[in-house]
């Protein structure tokens, strides 16, 4: 297998007006190809893929990554609110670690997925696509993985309880609510034995 640095992975442009999607899909499928001999796509799910994946995974497995976290810090003016109540949707930002699940996608199957895939993550070029190594039970894998950096213009920032309670109360776009994404996402991970404290705490501000 190729090495491939989580680092610089794809030379993305700080200017994200700047980036093209759909070469950046390109850069990431020529990595992938590079990786070995008929290699499976491994795709590392920390919120909706948990729960809502879209494709078929010939197989699931839970993992650990170490190097980001999950955070309900990404606007959302669509999806999960609007341009005039913006909501939440997760992402994954640099620092500390992340329990998920790594979902493989056969070699033969790769092409085919893809696009719906990409699709759904990168309607806007905004995420950073990295190749992240995935702790599992049955061993690492490396996976592609949809982070957040920072300098986004769709990175929140610090957001305070009042702000949080004001979100989950009125935000809404196309796909529901972003309190009904969290509590979806909280409990799909539950599911899967992994109970995010974290996005507990969060969700207790939906009640006070």
């Amino acid at each position: 297998m190729t090495e491939i640095s989580e680092k610089g992975l794809l030379g993305l442009a700080l200017d994200f007006s700047q980036r093209d999607g759909e070469a950046m899909k390109r850069k990431v499928l020529e990595q992938w190809r590079a990786q070995g001999e008929r290699p499976d796509l491994w795709v590392f799910g920390y919120a909706s893929l948990v729960w809502r994946p879209e494709f078929p995974a010939a197989e699931t497995r839970l993992a650990r990554v170490h190097g980001h976290h999950r955070s309900l810090q990404m606007w959302s003016h669509v999806n999960r609110g609007t341009m005039a109540r913006p909501g939440l949707v997760f992402a994954l930002l640099p620092g500390g670690s992340c329990d998920g699940l790594v979902l493989r996608i056969p070699h033969d199957e790769v092409e085919g997925v893809m696009p719906g895939l990409w699709a759904r993550e990168m309607p806007d070029p905004v995420y950073d696509p990295k190749w992240l190594r995935c702790r599992t039970a049955q061993g690492p894998v490396l996976a592609l993985a949809f982070t957040l950096s920072r300098q986004s213009p769709s990175f929140t920032g610090h957001l305070t309880p009042a702000q949080y309670r004001d979100i989950f109360a009125h935000a809404r776009g196309r796909y529901g609510s972003t309190l009904a994404y969290a509590q979806q996402t909280f409990d799909g991970l539950l599911a899967h034995g992994i109970h995010d404290r974290a996005l507990e705490r969060l969700l207790r501000h939906a009640r006070d």
